[in-house]
């Protein structure tokens, strides 16, 4: 099965075929570009640590962190390491791991089909012994050693606690100390024959490449490994009450200003699709409106030295859970806690103008265009959405299409009161101070 994505706003279209027992292929061909950008994509992250596979009867589940520790062994080969055969071919390869998404990547100027042989293989060939696995162990606990010492990303994951009781988001993705050391061989093999099956993954390609080529290389590949056809995951998460867990988190670190997290839960989960990425466009509509650089509240805050430069306000939108965070580094978490809320109550008494609106939909519609001068920002964020129902493609058209009465109506009830927690991060007393 093949098809063409296109978008007459962008002047793009994406190619794509389906190859047995099920990979997606995605080729998006950027004449005028010398570098070549590629991804392999799991549909598996942090949060997946309970599941059942159709046709199975076992409820598995697994330590935290199996993903993320599956995505550092898969670059060890037997006898070498993938980054040294990718830098002998003058490329540079990496991963990722989030909540919901494991992705493979390399981008290259010239030999770009050996690239993606190698993109291929590994990733397809994994190779766990019991040395190297306890190996691993210790190098991801001084990697959340590191990140436990790190003011941003305790001052995020310290928001996520206030405000899931249940959800396994407000878990760390590299997991714990302890919660890895329960990961062996067993545990990554079996993860992997689940998550790394070609119908629960996706292959994206972004510059001067010839589709076909790309297709009958990866279909070839795929081929001869003799897949068997897997029967649906069911992912399992606990249920998980609509109001935050807490109000608010505070922690002491090193740090020479305090931070501020401000965090909204949304309320109604469950679906995904155009209809989740509608709602994840307006959401970030509202934001740039209310809290955008051009905002009135923005210039008041930043006039009063309560935030800087790096000050955002960013909305996450997945099927089971989603949220908005607001916030950065300040002088006075209180008072910038204290002169968010009223910016909100004002802004939702006052309502978003036509005016204001439609000039931050031509702002956001610019920037998302700009940025597909980007071929890692299209391959990053291309099979996030893919796995997720959503054609990426379609963010202009969304943007364009809503309406004043969405808007307000958002910032209404996705801002309410009592649907909100804090994390604060406060400088630590030297001692003897």
């Amino acid at each position: 099965m093949k098809g063409v994505l296109e978008n007459s706003m962008l002047q793009e279209k994406i190619l794509w075929q389906r190859v047995e027992p099920g990979l997606e292929v995605f080729v998006l061909p950027k004449q005028g570009y010398n570098k070549k950008y590629a991804t392999y994509s799991a549909n598996f992250g942090s949060i997946d640590s309970h599941f059942i596979v159709e046709g199975e009867n076992e409820e598995l589940i697994v330590p935290d962190g199996v993903a993320h520790f599956l995505e550092h062994k898969l670059f060890e080969e037997e006898g070498g390491n993938v980054f040294e055969r990718f830098a002998r071919l003058g490329a540079s390869s990496n991963a990722f791991t989030n909540f919901n998404n494991t992705s493979y990547l390399f981008s290259c100027t010239d030999h770009f089909t050996e690239c993606l042989e190698i993109l291929l293989d590994f990733v397809q060939s994994p190779y766990f012994t019991r040395e190297s696995v306890e190996k691993e162990k210790g190098i991801i606990e001084q990697e959340i050693r590191m990140y436990e010492d790190s003011p941003q990303w305790r001052v995020f994951f310290n928001l996520l606690t206030a405000l899931y009781r249940e959800h396994p988001v407000k878990k760390d993705i590299a997991g714990t100390a302890e919660s890895i050391r329960q990961i062996d061989e067993e545990v990554l093999y079996k993860c992997y024959r689940t998550f790394y099956h070609p119908s629960n993954m996706a292959v994206f390609v972004v510059g001067n490449v010839e589709p076909e080529r790309v297709f009958s290389q990866v279909a070839e590949n795929v081929g001869r490994r003799g897949y068997r056809r897997l029967g649906e995951i069911k992912r399992i998460y606990a249920a998980e009450p609509k109001p935050p867990a807490r109000d608010c988190v505070v922690q002491e670190l090193v740090v020479s200003q305090p931070i501020l997290n401000l965090g909204f839960k949304e309320e109604e989960v469950g679906f995904d699709g155009e209809r989740l990425f509608r709602r994840e466009a307006l959401t970030g509509l509202v934001l740039d409106c209310v809290f955008g650089s051009s905002s009135r509240l923005y210039n008041a805050l930043y006039e009063e030295g309560l935030i800087d430069d790096e000050f955002e306000a960013a909305h996450v939108a997945e099927k089971d859970y989603g949220h908005t965070l607001i916030g950065g580094e300040t002088k006075d978490p209180d008072r910038l806690y204290q002169r968010l809320m009223e910016g909100i109550r004002q802004a939702q008494a006052e309502g978003v103008s036509a005016e204001v609106l439609a000039h931050h939909q031509r702002k956001l519609m610019g920037e998302f265009l700009k940025s597909f001068n980007s071929l890692e920002f299209i391959a990053n964020n291309f099979p996030a959405y893919h796995f997720k129902g959503i054609n990426f493609f379609g963010y202009l058209e969304t943007v364009r299409g809503l309406t004043l009465e969405e808007v307000n109506e958002r910032l209404r009830t996705h801002f309410a009161a009592g649907n909100h927690a804090r994390s604060v991060i406060l400088p630590k007393e030297k001692p003897g101070a």
